[in-house]
C-alpha cells in the first residue's frame, strides 16, 4: 500500500519530527517496516524549520518520508497555502489511502482532499477532538462531525471513543480500535537504585510522581494537593516530575519536592524505574471521559505500582485493584489509593500492546478498507 499521512506536528507535550514521539511517528514507520510505502505532511502551529525529513529505521530497512510546513509564517494565506501543498503532495504520491487525524481540522481537511483526489480517507481519533479549544471556532464542530460520519473509515483509540462516536455522530461505516502502544526498547524494568543515582533523585525515600504534560485540564494540582497531605504524615514521600507544563503552573517547592523538567524521550524510563508510585490524573470532562493512558502502559512496561482517576479508559484499565482507582478532583481520594499501593504494591495484569502490534491491526483496517471501496468501485460499474 501507498500512505500518507496528514497530521500536526507538535501533539501530546511532544515534537513528531524533533523527538520522533507518538501516535503519528510509530505507526507510520511501522508501516514502513511492514513493507507499505508512507509519506506525510505534518503542519506546525509553531515556528519550525520547514524542510522534507527522512525518519529511517536503518536495521529495517524502512524510512517515512515526512514534509514539514508551518501555518504562522503564512497567515493570513496559510491555510490556502497548506491545501495546496497537501493536493500536491497526494496528486504527486497518488497514494492508496490518506490517513488524517491529530485535530479536527487535520479530520476535515483529510475528508475533503480525499474528495477532490478521489482517495479513500480514514480519519484517526486519539482523543476527543471535539473537547479541544480550537474546536469551538463556529462551524468547525459540524464541519467535523460531517467529515468523521463520511469518512472511509475511522481508528479509534480506545473502546469509549469508538462507542461514542458510533452511536452519538452517528456513525455506520467500518470503524476500528488502534490503541496506543509502547516501545519495548525505552521503556522496561532497571535498577531503582541506580536509576536514582542516574537522575539524582534520594535512594531511601518514597517517591511518588508522575511523566508527561502537567496540565490543569488533566488535574495535576489535585495530585500536588494529595502529596502534601501524605508529606505531612510521612517524611519519607517526595515526589518527582517531568514534562512539559504551562507557565502559570504552580509546582509545589521544597527538598522533598524533585521536579526534572523536560526529560529526553529516552530517559523517562529513568524516572518511572525511579518511582514507587507512578499517579495518573485526569478529570471528568469530555476529554478525561475518552482519554488514554498511555502513561499507564508505559509505567507498568516498567513494573511500578500505579494509581489512576476513575474516568474513561482508566476505570476499566484498572478494575482489576479497585484501591487504585481515586475520584477526580478530590486530593483525599488520592491519597488513600497512594497509602495503599505504598502498602500493597499491587501490579494489574493488564496485556501491553506495543506499537508493532497496533500496525498489525492498522494495516488490515487499511487493507479492508481499500478492498471494500474497490468492490464497490466494481459493483457500480457492471
Amino acid at each position: 500500500m501507498k500512505i500518507f499521512v496528514l497530521t500536526k506536528r507538535q501533539y501530546m507535550g511532544k515534537d513528531l519530527l524533533d523527538d520522533r514521539f507518538g501516535r503519528f511517528r510509530e505507526l507510520p514507520l511501522e508501516l514502513a517496516r511492514r513493507g507499505h510505502h508512507v509519506s506525510g505532511l505534518a503542519l506546525s502551529y509553531r515556528h519550525r524549520s520547514e524542510a522534507i525529513v527522512k525518519d529511517t529505521d536503518e536495521h529495517r530497512s524502512a524510512s517515512v518520508l515526512w514534509h514539514s510546513v508551518n501555518l504562522v509564517t503564512k497567515i493570513p494565506s496559510g491555510p490556502l497555502a497548506y491545501w495546496n501543498t497537501a493536493r500536491k503532495l497526494i496528486r504527486d504520491f497518488q497514494p492508496d489511502l490518506v490517513w488524517a487525524g491529530s485535530d479536527a481540522y487535520h479530520a476535515i481537511c483529510g475528508w475533503q482532499l480525499g474528495v477532490l483526489t478521489n482517495v479513500r480517507c480514514v480519519i484517526d481519533l486519539y482523543d476527543n477532538f471535539e473537547a479541544f479549544g480550537l474546536s469551538k471556532i463556529p462551524g468547525v464542530r459540524s464541519w467535523f462531525r460531517k467529515a468523521v460520519i463520511k469518512a472511509d473509515g475511522v481508528t479509534c483509540f480506545n473502546q469509549r471513543l469508538a462507542d461514542f462516536i458510533v452511536d452519538s455522530y452517528p456513525r455506520h461505516k467500518a470503524t476500528v480500535i488502534i490503541e496506543n502502544g509502547f516501545v519495548p526498547k525505552f521503556f522496561f524494568r532497571e535498577d531503582r537504585e541506580q536509576c536514582r543515582k542516574q537522575l539524582g533523585l534520594p535512594l531511601d525515600a518514597r517517591i511518588m510522581g508522575t511523566a508527561g504534560a502537567l496540565l490543569p485540564g488533566r488535574d495535576i494540582t489535585t495530585l500536588f494537593r494529595a502529596f502534601e497531605l501524605l508529606a505531612a504524615e510521612d517524611d519519607r514521600i517526595h515526589l518527582a516530575l517531568a514534562g512539559p507544563r504551562p507557565r502559570s503552573l504552580r509546582i509545589p517547592s521544597g527538598p522533598r519536592v524533585h521536579d526534572l523538567k523536560l526529560l529526553p524521550h529516552g530517559q523517562v524510563r529513568l524516572l518511572m524505574n525511579s518511582l514507587d508510585l507512578g499517579v495518573l490524573t485526569y478529570r471528568e470532562s469530555p476529554q478525561g471521559r475518552y482519554s488514554f493512558p498511555q502513561k499507564l502502559y508505559e509505567m507498568l512496561a516498567c513494573r511500578i505500582p500505579v494509581i489512576g482517576a476513575c474516568v474513561g479508559s482508566m476505570q476499566d484499565l484498572l478494575k482489576e485493584i479497585p484501591e487504585c482507582l481515586f475520584a477526580p478532583e478530590d486530593p483525599e481520594s488520592l491519597a488513600a489509593a497512594a497509602r495503599f499501593q505504598f502498602e500493597r504494591r499491587k501490579i494489574p495484569t493488564i496485556n501491553l500492546p506495543t506499537w508493532e502490534d497496533q500496525a498489525a491491526k492498522l494495516e488490515d483496517f487499511f487493507e479492508a478498507v481499500i478492498a471494500e471501496d474497490a468492490g464497490q468501485h466494481a459493483g457500480s460499474s457492471q
